[in-house]
């Protein structure tokens, strides 16, 4: 064994011999329970960065804890390859979207083997391959011929510079986030699965999901955003047509005052036809965002049309206006305004001088004060005719049966979710499977013309999707009439490869099925590892996908993910790494100083996983030092030669001690990392652990060696999933041949935690004055005994009388006396 801790050189040798033994490559045992643990996996964005290396060493830590645990571990590892950021970086570099991203996955797959993660290796994939876009384009297919796929045109952030759609994040003040031109919000046709056909399952199968962190789970019950309510119609004077509207509040229907349509919607654009004034102004909202928080935070807007509406209820005549904020793709793009109980509805109105008409008061019975604000929690209805003095729960029960029995509206459960919208018009995506024949309209592409592949050797100079000016790639025959037709030069939107990703990984290979039976052996994943930005979208689309593939008949769990772990941010001077903020962490400059042991064993041991975790070079110092030091302790050990094994009969009493605290490390660090996660305390527990080894040090008796082995043991076998390449050493110095790696969890030994003696606090009215040793066996008399004997508590109750002696038995005696 080597003098000295030389992590480069100890972790080339052991990533070499986990290459020889093809440590990581995993097969399906049915003999054997399974555990599928997966971090989200990255995007090749050219080198890894602090948060990416925090997020897999937490599943790699879990997942080599339970292949110790004696359970068939899969952890694989792929790319989220397709995006905007290979566009954007093919602009700046001048370099094919492709070649830039596979250079990339080169570079970051050198990384993480060099931290030494437990990947199985031979299942890597990346998404913008062929051979597993294929067959996303497949499900595809076959979801349009159930209905679950389908195009409609619809209002997006169009960026006419870029001439693409921008996500609400990369609108910023108005403007694309990389041309600076004004936005526009434009129709566009755009492809749609239909996730709302699964809204009350994705909802109630968050109840039947203990794994998740309720915080997710909340998240995500937000979003889909399940709500009661009525949908009720408004007549138009002089018109045939009618407003429909949805209200979760039909308690507030006598308080309407205005109605408000969206800028997109038909009778708005009807009307601009012949309205100047009113075109302008649906030009002036085309340039705003779509995003729900923008609408929500934006100035309030509007024209008067000059129609009027009926309310359906009193006959009464009510102003109907385009308004800014109504989106068209909520409700039917039109509201009834109720201001004096919708925040929003009152800035609208007090911006227009509309009446502001409450009809909803405390029910305290205080009086309504809608001068400053709407008022918008329920109370008893006012100035409402017959249903003026019922509670906002009876009248809409009241209401929505009045309107049901007049043929006025219907109760209705709606929900926030909207169907996903797949489709973008950028080039770096899967193509979508679909051609446009002029005469037989939307046809899928044939299997057997799968995958549809997108064209890698292109010009980009990012003024549009270069597939539309490719009529080489986009001209083709139509499968069903054999006539002219084009392919859909849309792509798919990256979120699809990643809502499926993890069933490839349990069927990788496979050229002739999206899964096999593989999948079915190791679905559900156990363990899902990541970021809490990913909590809604990636997250939901996956289940949504989970429970589409299952319909399909291709897997049969309904969730994918039992367990899911969301890591705190990386900080640094109290700020989240950014290069942007300048104060990054290259964490190969890392691994190259000090190894990627001490970078694991840092990031593991400065916070719990669900925690932010502050960066700290003297953290990293102080990780190093441990090292070296359990280096040297065990070499010390090593030196002196082989030893026997524990004879618990001939220990001494500090012998006794220490294998106590060998067990007692092994007893909170199972809990701490096998269920709890909190792998930080588990490290302090071996800290502490190494400590006491320092100690009672003791190679001269034949029972002191075998205690010290058992305890390097014990810190090795725990130590092993944190730092495996230093522990792979020490075990083989410690004799054994296997790899550390494939070794036991080290059990607890219950008779070794067995105490003859115990040493307890003796407090005096709350305040530590001493300590005493009493047999374990004890009674309290004699607890008591020894706690008023001891001389410096004798001191605090020298003339004071004992009124009360509490024991707390195996910790702590208080004496009460005055």
């Amino acid at each position: 064994m080597e003098e000295h801790y030389k992590p480069e050189q100890i972790e080339r040798r052991v990533q070499s011999l986990w290459q020889e033994r093809q440590a990581f490559q995993v097969d399906e045992d049915p003999a054997r329970d399974t555990y599928y643990c997966l971090s989200m996996f990255p995007y090749p964005s050219g080198k890894l960065h602090m948060g990416h290396v925090r997020n897999y060493t937490i599943g790699d830590v879990i997942s080599r804890y339970q292949r110790m645990r004696g359970r068939n571990v899969l952890q694989p590892m792929g790319w989220d390859a397709f995006g905007l950021p290979a566009e954007n970086a093919a602009m700046q570099n001048r370099v094919a979207p492709a070649k830039w991203t596979r250079e990339n996955i080169a570079y970051m797959r050198g990384q993480l083997q060099q931290l030494g993660f437990a990947y199985d290796w031979s299942r890597e994939f990346a998404t913008c391959d062929p051979e597993y876009y294929r067959w996303e384009q497949w499900l595809f297919t076959r979801l349009y011929r159930k209905g679950l796929a389908y195009k409609k045109t619809a209002t997006v952030n169009w960026d006419p510079v870029d001439q693409t759609v921008l996500a609400n994040e990369q609108v910023v003040d108005g403007k694309g986030w990389r041309s600076g031109a004004p936005v526009e919000r434009r129709a566009i046709p755009q492809w749609f699965l239909r996730i709302t056909d699964y809204a009350d399952e994705l909802l109630d199968c968050l109840d039947r999901m203990p794994g998740w962190p309720e915080q997710v789970r909340a998240m995500q019950r937000n979003w889909i955003g399940r709500s009661e309510g009525v949908e009720l119609e408004f007549g138009i004077e002089g018109r045939s047509d009618q407003l429909t509207v949805y209200t979760t509040r039909p308690d507030t229907l006598f308080g309407v005052t205005y109605m408000g349509l969206a800028p997109e919607h038909p009778i708005t654009r009807e009307l601009a036809a012949d309205n100047p004034e009113l075109a302008a102004f649906v030009e002036e909202c085309s340039h705003a965002g779509v995003a729900e928080a923008t609408v929500a935070t934006m100035e309030k807007k509007g024209l008067d049309t000059g129609l009027r509406a009926i309310h359906p209820l009193t006959g009464d005549a009510i102003p109907v206006w385009v308004a800014n904020f109504v989106l068209m793709d909520y409700g039917a793009g039109a509201i009834m305004a109720v201001p004096a109980h919708d925040q929003r509805d009152w800035e609208f109105a007090t911006r227009y001088g509309l009446p502001i008409r409450p009809v909803i008061a405390p029910a305290d019975g205080s009086p309504v004060d809608v001068s400053d604000g709407a008022v918008a929690e329920k109370g008893v209805l006012i100035d409402s005719g017959e249903f003026t003095g019922l509670t906002s729960e009876q009248a809409f029960d009241a209401i929505a049966t009045r309107l049901e029995t007049e043929g006025r509206g219907r109760r209705q459960v709606n929900f926030r979710l909207r169907d996903w919208g797949v489709s973008r018009q950028r080039y770096w995506g899967a193509p979508i499977p679909m051609i446009n024949c002029p005469s037989c309209g939307t046809v899928p592409v044939p299997d057997e013309d799968l995958p549809v592949i997108l064209p890698e050797d292109v010009d980009f100079d990012g003024s549009g999707s270069p597939l539309k000016k490719m009529p080489q790639w986009y001209r083709c025959t139509c499968p069903a009439c054999g006539g002219e037709a084009e392919r859909e030069t849309d792509t798919f939107d990256t979120f699809m490869e990643s809502s499926w990703y993890f069933s490839r990984f349990a069927s990788a290979g496979n050229d002739g099925a999206m899964v096999d039976e593989r999948a079915r052996y190791w679905l559900p994943v156990d363990q899902y590892v990541g970021g809490i930005e990913h909590a809604i979208l990636h997250l939901l689309y996956a289940r949504f996908y989970h429970k589409a593939m299952r319909d399909e008949g291709l897997i049969d769990s309904d969730e994918p993910f039992t367990n899911l772990l969301t890591q705190g941010m990386v900080l640094k001077d109290g700020a989240k790494m950014s290069k942007s903020k300048g104060n990054t962490v290259d964490p190969q400059a890392l691994v190259e100083r000090y190894g990627a042991d001490t970078v694991r064993l840092f990031t593991m041991f400065a916070a719990p996983p669900d925690q932010s975790l502050e960066w700290s070079d003297s953290g990293v110092e102080g990780g190093y030092r441990f090292l070296k030091r359990l280096w040297a302790l065990a070499r010390q050990h090593v030196a002196a030669g082989p030893c026997s094994a524990v004879t618990a009969t001939e220990l001494n009493d500090t012998q006794k001690a220490t294998r106590r605290k060998v067990h007692e490390t092994i007893r909170k660090a199972s809990d701490d990392i096998g269920r709890r996660f909190t792998f930080n305390t588990g490290i302090a527990a071996v800290m502490e652990l190494v400590n006491t080894l320092y100690k009672a040090a003791d190679d001269q008796s034949p029972q002191g060696r075998a205690v010290m082995q058992e305890g390097l043991e014990a810190a090795v076998l725990i130590l092993a999933p944190i730092v495996p390449h230093v522990t792979q050493e020490l075990w083989q110095a410690m004799g054994h041949d296997g790899m550390v790696l494939d070794a036991d969890w080290p059990e607890v030994d219950e008779s070794a935690l067995e105490q003859d003696t115990l040493e307890l606090v003796v407090q005096v009215n709350g305040k530590v004055r001493g300590k005493v040793a009493v047999a374990a066996d004890a009674d309290s008399a004699a607890v008591e005994g020894a706690a008023l004997a001891e001389g410096n508590v004798q001191r605090f109750i020298e003339g004071k009388t004992v009124r009360k002696v509490i024991v707390v038995p195996g910790r702590l005696v208080n004496v009460v006396a005055n």
